[in-house]
């Protein structure tokens, strides 16, 4: 199955470090980030999770719950957790998903047999409160995400959803954002924008952030 971006989330009952879990109902009405994991007691890995669990405030702010996954079961799961929280200086306070039986990898496309016949590829997933799916980014094993991005997609997306605006190359929260071309009307332009607009072209025209 290949997922695409404005497809549903597949849902799916599966273990967990933390037990059993139904991932709609997990999610409940917010959003989700969903990220696979080659392997435990990997060390890119163990600084990713480490690094998830230090952003549980920034994650909480924007109203997302992140759940992992990895091909291992769930006893590994908690002794590498324990390796996480000491390595890392932290404590895991999300799910870690035990895909053993790899349905949640290939429900989301998670395993690429060139690079890998049983490991899953570094995939995520960002899942907005309509479970639709919003983004979609594979690294290559041996390559750690960068969250900062991951945290700037998902304010991208939130203000995009409830503004007429799209956000530029390396925006980020708080700098101008871009007003669609689509939303031309001069009267509406003045009421969704009371900060004024700058047209540098008649398709680009940047305004200051509407929601700060």
């Amino acid at each position: 199955m290949t997922l695409r971006l404005g497809d549903i989330a597949p849902d799916f009952e599966q273990d967990s470090s933390v037990g059993k879990i139904k991932f709609h109902e997990f999610l409940g009405d917010g959003w989700g980030v969903l990220f696979s994991h080659p392997a435990d007691y990997t060390p890119v890995c163990t600084t990713e999770l480490g690094l998830t669990a230090k952003l549980k405030g920034e994650f909480e702010k924007r109203g997302v719950k992140a759940i992992a996954l990895s091909v291992d079961d769930v006893e590994s799961h908690k002794g590498w957790i324990k390796d996480i929280n000491e390595t890392q200086n932290t404590t895991v306070n999300f799910p870690i998903l035990a895909d053993g039986d790899r349905k949640v990898s290939q429900l989301y496309d998670m395993i690429h047999p060139n690079a890998s016949e049983t490991v899953t590829v570094r995939s995520l997933f960002v899942i907005d409160p309509k479970k639709k799916v919003r983004l979609i980014i594979t690294y290559p094993a041996s390559t750690g995400r960068n969250f900062d991005e991951i945290l700037r997609v998902i304010d991208s997306l939130q203000l995009t959803d409830n503004y007429s605006v799209a956000t530029p190359g390396n925006w980020k929260d708080g700098e101008d954002v871009v007003i669609v071309p689509s939303l031309k009307d001069e009267a509406v332009l003045k009421e969704k924008f009371p900060k004024g607009y700058k047209a540098v072209r008649p398709y680009l025209r940047l305004t200051p952030q509407p929601n700060k």
